[in-house]
């Protein structure tokens, strides 16, 4: 059999598992034992997988995972979200779109903190989207900002998909955590930009309203109280590994102490908060290396057949220059980020998307940072981006979908743009490693 109808048979299968409901982890278990069986000589095939399975989850790089998943936790259930929106709140002057901006603001902040795009979104839609409708802005201008800021929470450490991305890939945890950095923040730059330029030309979209003056004094005692113990966090979870002190694992394990110590000193760690937090992180740890195990085995039969070498070969004699077969692969996820969430694109990819990209010479870790931020797209991309329906959950009764879509799409396209302008200058990824490495 050839690699081609090899593949087609194995794609099929796991598509139509997906298609009729089957959990996307036990659709690819399903597709993994019957391909391990078949193309890896029965039982001794069998037993292969389990090997392969045990070595997927047992390595060093993914215990951030669950520490970052932690991390999360701690702070959205300790009330420390609420208290740092009022400090940035103190400090936004009286910009065009100013709640627009605060929720990006704020959307950057909770990023650091919490590693969620859906319980960024949650949280930034609970806290400001009524002040928004009081003060009279635009559903464009109240949801979209805070549909695409929560989805900072992907593209900034310490997020938990980057950590899964590297290690599927194969790429260093450490390394592509810091490479994710200025993406990260020039996204929400862009953000921004465009919210204050386009409430400048159309200030309806925003009105403004008279803000009570805050003394300095206030101003600075809130920022030291609240505001300086999140700067050591992130210290502790970016910090450290930029001075190349900690690894990314022990950087993690930093972070979740400091997240602790945090909750404990504001007074929000109590026996029923630690319960939840701990079975929540127990919950999604325990999918996220479901997921890791499939994707592995996956690969690796993908491999074994033949069908990822006949893709590398076939994509390398296209005669296309390798940036427009890059452009070409985040075309296809893009498509698939209208219809699937990011952890499934990704199971689905890297095993075919990485092993061209290191035949073409291009850097792993440039490729990589571009396909996170599409798989940020992929949470507010219409019709059935994740991100889309907790803010249509939390909006004010009478918002339709439909107005949800809208209010995105602008923000998908400044998040288009910046891909653009990370593919033609790589030097804006892949600096801060080779500067860390130094």
């Amino acid at each position: 059999m050839d690699w081609a109808t090899t593949l087609v048979i194995i794609f099929g299968a796991l598509l139509t598992l997906m298609a009729i409901g089957v959990p996307i982890a036990f659709a690819f278990l399903a597709v993994n034992v019957v391909g391990a069986y078949f193309f890896w000589n029965g039982s001794a095939g069998l037993g292969q997988l389990v090997m392969s399975v045990y070595d997927s989850v047992t390595t060093f790089a993914l215990l951030p995972v669950p520490l970052f998943v932690l991390m999360g936790e701690l702070m959205f259930r300790s009330g420390i979200a609420g208290r740092l929106m009022d400090v940035l709140d103190s400090w936004i002057g009286r910009l065009p779109g100013r709640l627009a901006v605060m929720a990006v603001g704020g959307g950057t902040l909770f990023a650091t903190l919490t590693g969620s795009a859906m319980a960024g979104a949650a949280m930034l839609s609970s806290l400001l989207v009524p002040e928004m409708e009081r003060r009279g802005y635009h559903r464009s201008m109240s949801l979209g900002p805070i549909l695409g800021s929560g989805g900072l929470a992907i593209l900034i450490p310490p997020s938990a998909l980057a950590v899964l991305l590297a290690a599927i890939a194969n790429i260093s945890v450490g390394d592509f955590l810091v490479a994710i950095i200025v993406p990260g923040v020039l996204t929400a730059v862009a953000f921004v930009v465009y919210i204050v330029v386009r409430c400048r030309i159309s200030p309806h979209l925003a009105p403004a309203y008279d803000l009570p003056r805050v003394p300095l004094g206030l101003r600075l005692r809130n920022t030291l109280l609240y505001g300086l113990p999140l700067v050591v966090v992130v210290f502790l979870v970016v910090g450290l590994m930029f001075l190349g002190v900690a690894t990314a694992t022990e950087s993690a394990a930093a972070g979740a102490l400091g997240c602790f110590l945090l909750s404990w000193a504001y007074g929000g760690l109590n026996r029923r908060m630690l319960v939840d937090s701990m079975q929540a992180t127990l919950g999604v740890t325990v999918m996220m290396l479901m997921i890791i195990t499939g994707s592995t085995a996956f690969s690796q039969i993908l491999a074994f057949t033949g069908a990822s070498g006949g893709l590398v070969e076939m994509a390398t004699s296209l005669p296309l220059s390798p940036i427009w077969l890059v452009v070409a692969m985040q075309a296809v996820l893009m498509v698939m980020g209208c219809f699937m969430e990011p952890l499934s694109i990704m199971m689905l990819t890297i095993p075919i998307f990485f092993p061209i990209v290191k035949a073409l010479g291009l850097s792993p870790i440039w490729f990589g940072v571009i396909m996170l931020l599409n798989m940020e797209m992929a949470t507010i991309t219409p019709p059935f981006g994740l991100v889309l329906f907790v803010v249509k959950a939390v909006a004010p009764a009478g918002t339709t979908l439909t107005q949800v879509y809208r209010a995105a799409l602008p923000f998908i396209v400044c998040e288009t743009a910046v891909m653009g302008v990370l593919m033609a200058f790589p030097a804006l990824i892949t600096s801060v490693p080779a500067l860390v490495a130094r």
